[in-house]
C-alpha cells in the first residue's frame, strides 16, 4: 500500500509561507469587498473577455515607431493614406479611473490577484456606480500579456470596429449579470471562516454531545 510522504517532506521556505498564507486567508474571516476578489470569472468567460482584448492590444515598439515615421512622412508630403492610431485597451489604475469617471468606458477588466490589494479595492464599487460592466479575472500576469507587460492591474475598453460591436456587446451583458447585477448580494457575504478538519471533529464531537445531553433531559422530564 502506498502512502502519502508529502508531509514528511522539507518544503522550501517561500512554499511553506504559501502554504500558509492560504490556510490563513481560509481561517480568517474576509469582508465583502475583499470576498470580491475571490469570485473571479469563469473559465468561459475569462476566455471571451481575453479573447476581444487580445484583438485590441496596444502596438509593441516596432509598430509605433514605423507608425510614428509614416505619420511624419505624411506631414512633410512623402507618404498619404497614413493609418490613424489604431483603436487599443487602456491600462494603469489611474487611467482607468479617469476614463470610468469620465463616462468613457465600455468593460473593464480587473486582476484578483493585486498586491496590495487596496489598490484595486474601490474600482468594483465605481464601475457599479457608473454602470460599467465589471469583471474579476484571474492572474495579473495575464492581464500584463495583454499590454506586453509582466504585469497589469486593470484593463479598459473604450471603444471597439463595428464588426466587433456584437461581441462586445455579448460580453459586456455577462459581465453585467455575473459582477454588476449581484454586486448588492456580494455586499453582504463574507468569507473565510473555513475551519480545519481537527476543528470541524471536535465541533461535531461537541454538538453530538450536547444533543445526547438534551435528549437525556428530555426524558427526565
Amino acid at each position: 500500500m502506498k502512502r502519502d510522504l508529502g508531509r514528511y517532506v522539507k518544503w522550501p521556505k517561500y512554499i511553506r509561507i504559501q502554504r500558509q498564507r492560504k490556510v490563513l486567508s481560509d481561517r480568517l474571516k474576509i469582508p465583502p469587498a475583499l470576498n470580491l476578489f475571490r469570485k473571479a470569472a469563469d473559465k468561459n468567460l475569462s476566455a471571451s473577455v481575453m479573447k476581444l482584448c487580445m484583438k485590441y492590444r496596444p502596438e509593441d515598439k516596432s509598430s509605433k515607431k514605423a507608425r510614428l515615421i509614416a505619420r511624419g512622412e505624411s506631414e512633410m508630403g512623402l507618404k498619404k493614406n497614413v493609418e490613424d492610431k489604431p483603436l487599443i485597451v487602456q491600462h494603469g489604475i489611474n487611467h482607468v479611473a479617469q476614463l470610468v469617471e469620465e463616462g468613457k468606458a465600455k468593460l473593464v477588466a480587473i486582476a484578483h490577484d493585486v498586491t496590495p490589494i487596496e489598490l484595486v479595492l474601490w474600482l468594483p464599487q465605481l464601475c457599479h456606480k457608473m454602470n460599467v460592466p465589471f469583471v474579476i479575472m484571474k492572474g495579473k500576469s495575464s492581464l500584463g500579456n495583454v499590454v506586453h507587460k509582466k504585469s497589469s492591474t486593470a484593463l479598459l475598453i473604450t471603444d471597439v470596429h463595428g464588426e466587433d460591436k456584437h461581441e462586445l456587446a455579448k460580453v459586456s451583458e455577462a459581465c453585467r449579470t455575473a459582477f454588476n447585477m449581484k454586486m448588492s448580494e456580494y455586499k453582504k457575504q463574507q468569507g473565510g471562516q473555513i475551519m480545519g478538519i481537527k476543528a470541524i471533529h471536535k465541533r461535531d464531537k461537541r454538538a453530538a454531545l450536547i444533543a445526547r445531553e438534551e435528549a437525556k433531559r428530555n426524558q427526565v422530564m
